[in-house]
């Protein structure tokens, strides 16, 4: 009797390791301010149809590797943005499907809205950069300590446009001039960026963001 429950257990035993038992069990987060540790993390499915989407648009970029900085803030299925016809300025690690919903913006949005609307060609967007390991600011305390966008690279914060003219439009110097065409040109691209990303944080939605757009690929559904 005893043998035949050693034996049912152990069974029992196999079929759960074979089934993937104790894969649900993640492991804990490591500590912020870690040493940062690369992943050895196959690249998915998803990231690799965001790769061909890139190539064939002609935008150059260059995969990199997937990495954990601790504390909640890694960086996984990101890559560099080489060219996508228009210089951008403090470009880091975006992760692909930003970056791809980036391009697809500025080449279908910010290019013509600038040609048509302040009737000269973009030459250059000015970012205030990508991946930052931090929290949300300027939240309501509920939401304090959450982490932002920025620390998994899903996120791009957009300062300004320098058109060929020589004219250099900004969101902080931009967003009230008086010209009515400015205005209207940086009230343009945010609704069409609303269209394409989670979230869309400008000057209306707090103080925080009085010099910039903050653009965000998730699935918030949240543009102010």
């Amino acid at each position: 009797m005893v043998r035949s429950l050693s034996v049912v257990l152990l069974t029992l035993l196999l079929a759960a390791c074979a089934a993937g038992g104790g894969r649900d069990k993640q492991p804990p987060q490591r500590p912020a301010g870690a040493r940062p540790v690369t992943l050895n993390l196959p690249t998915s499915r998803e990231t690799k149809a965001c790769y061909a989407d890139l190539s064939r648009e002609d935008v150059r970029y260059s995969p990199l590797p997937d990495r954990d900085f601790g504390g909640g803030c890694q960086i996984v299925g990101a890559l560099q943005l080489l060219d996508i016809g228009i210089p951008v300025t403090n470009l880091r690690a975006m992760r692909c499907g930003l970056a791809r919903s980036f391009s697809g913006w500025v080449e279908h949005a910010v290019v013509p809205a600038a040609h048509q609307m302040l009737g000269s060609d973009l030459v250059r967007i000015e970012s205030m950069g990508t991946y930052a390991c931090r929290n949300v600011v300027g939240v309501k305390p509920a939401y304090a300590g959450r982490r932002s966008g920025h620390a998994t690279a899903n996120a791009v914060d957009v300062a300004g446009f320098v058109l060929q003219d020589g004219r250099r439009i900004t969101i902080q110097g931009g967003w009230n001039n008086p010209d009515p065409n400015i205005r209207a040109f940086l009230r343009t691209i945010r609704a069409s960026a609303c269209r394409r990303f989670g979230t869309v944080l400008s000057p209306d939605y707090n103080a925080v963001h009085y010099n910039h757009l903050h653009i965000e690929d998730d699935r918030a559904g949240f543009c102010r």
